[in-house]
């Protein structure tokens, strides 16, 4: 039995249906006897929407409640893939970042993690229950919540990895792992069957997508076992 940290982003979990096949991906896993915690991104487009929504209404929102409003996208989501979950009689229990006591510094829209307190969580795994976390958001110490920048879910997962000790941190996007160029645009892109932290850093500091640059940072400095899947392959 394992204890693994799962990411899935915003096309993985982009409507009712996905997250519909993400529920059933994690049964698969409790179903072999694994613990899983789950840290959800917003449904594609949400964040673009609530941030049109900001912008009609302010030209520079403050960084603030600009925070309070994106941190909502993913705790639609965490709701839905609980109740997913629950429907097919596995225990499940929703958390934002605050409420697992994720604490970033007090810097609005791009904060950093200091400090997790990861016993909620394993409160609730001792339970049997699958845990959802709210990616991409935590607390300052002023209880103000906080953000973490784009890609920011991919932070939280790794952090939370490295914070529960798990086994491994799997991060579920569109593609199936790290290739050589983006798969998307590039017919002769190559699927690499391994790469090193410092390799990966290399490639999110130029720009590739496929993980935020401080996860990456955070798996080096921890040593989180580190995989990226595709949502969509069967298994």
């Amino acid at each position: 039995m394992a204890l693994i940290v799962q990411k899935y982003g915003g096309t993985s979990v982009g409507s009712v249906e996905r997250i519909e096949n993400v529920a059933d991906k994690v049964a698969k896993f409790r179903d072999n006897g694994d613990d899983i915690v789950v840290v959800v991104s917003a449904m594609s487009g949400e964040t673009n929407r609530l941030t049109e929504m900001a912008h009609g209404i302010m030209d520079t929102p403050t960084p603030r409640e600009m925070d309070v409003l994106l941190s909502t996208g993913e705790q639609v989501t965490m709701a839905l893939l609980s109740m997913a979950l629950e429907k097919r009689g596995y225990g499940a229990r929703s958390f934002t970042g605050g409420q697992v006591k994720i604490l970033t510094c007090s810097t609005h829209t791009k904060a950093r993690i200091q400090e997790i307190d990861g016993s909620r969580i394993q409160a609730q795994l001792e339970q049997g229950n699958v845990v959802v976390v709210a990616g991409f958001q935590g607390m300052d110490e002023h209880n103000n919540i906080t953000t973490l920048g784009r890609g920011g879910s991919d932070t939280t997962a790794v952090a939370l990895a490295a914070a529960l000790e798990a086994d491994e941190c799997q991060i579920y996007t569109d593609v199936k792992g790290v290739y050589t160029t983006d798969p998307r645009g590039v017919e002769d892109a190559r699927l690499l069957a391994s790469i090193t932290f410092e390799e990966m850093l290399g490639l999110a500091s130029l720009g590739a997508k496929v993980l935020q640059i401080r996860a990456v940072e955070f798996a080096g400095k921890y040593k989180v076992p580190l995989r990226v899947l595709s949502t969509f392959d069967d298994g």
